[in-house]
């Protein structure tokens, strides 16, 4: 064997190495995104039932809170504007536009939900009410939920991200077009103000 062949056969060696390696990354690559769409199929089971809740929900208070229509109108629109973002998120999970017009959508669904308990505090009736209990013991349970699998999603969607911008990861992805995925996460304006203390 001359010096030429052992060349070829150290440079056929490295390339297959090199192959290899770009596979392993690839691969590795392709599982993170897998497990992170998986973690959002969790999630939407969830984002479901809570939808599913919500119409009964305004349906057993609709008797008490006949002055209340425009809470009770605003919470329908919000389910639906919160299920069809859902709808579009669950078709592409890493969709970074997606993400954040479901998170908005979630963000007006909460806040329409909390309006209406807030309501339905000063009816008596209604507080005492077994299914309205009932419901509101389930959307609860359905928000702690919730919460799981979107934690579950996040750090889903966190490895895959560190995978893809670390270098020699970066090539890869970038080469066969693994883009960013965005987290879940609902922004909530009434968590960032300040507690107002009054001593008066």
């Amino acid at each position: 064997m001359d010096t030429s062949q052992i060349i070829l056969i150290v440079l056929a060696a490295l390339a297959l190495f090199a192959v290899l390696f770009a596979v392993g990354i690839y691969n590795k690559l392709v599982g993170l995104r897998n497990r992170f769409k998986n973690a959002y199929a969790q999630i939407d089971v969830q984002l479901k039932r809570r939808y599913d809740l919500i119409p009964n929900l305004v349906e057993t208070a609709k008797g008490y809170l006949k002055h209340e229509s425009g809470t009770l109108e605003a919470v329908t629109a919000a389910r639906n504007m919160a299920s069809t973002a859902n709808t579009s998120a669950a078709a592409n999970p890493g969709d970074p536009a997606a993400m954040k017009k479901l998170a908005g959508a979630e963000g007006a669904l909460s806040g329409a939900l909390g309006r209406l308990i807030a309501v339905s505090e000063a009816y008596p009736d209604l507080k005492a009410n077994t299914t309205m209990l009932s419901l509101m013991e389930e959307l609860t349970s359905t928000e702690n939920k919730v919460s799981f699998s979107r934690q579950a999603y996040n750090d889903s969607v966190m490895a895959y991200n560190t995978q893809r911008e670390i270098f020699p990861n970066s090539v890869i992805a970038s080469t066969f077009h693994f883009s960013a995925a965005e987290l879940f996460a609902i922004e909530n304006p009434e968590q960032r103000e300040p507690t107002k203390v009054s001593f008066a």
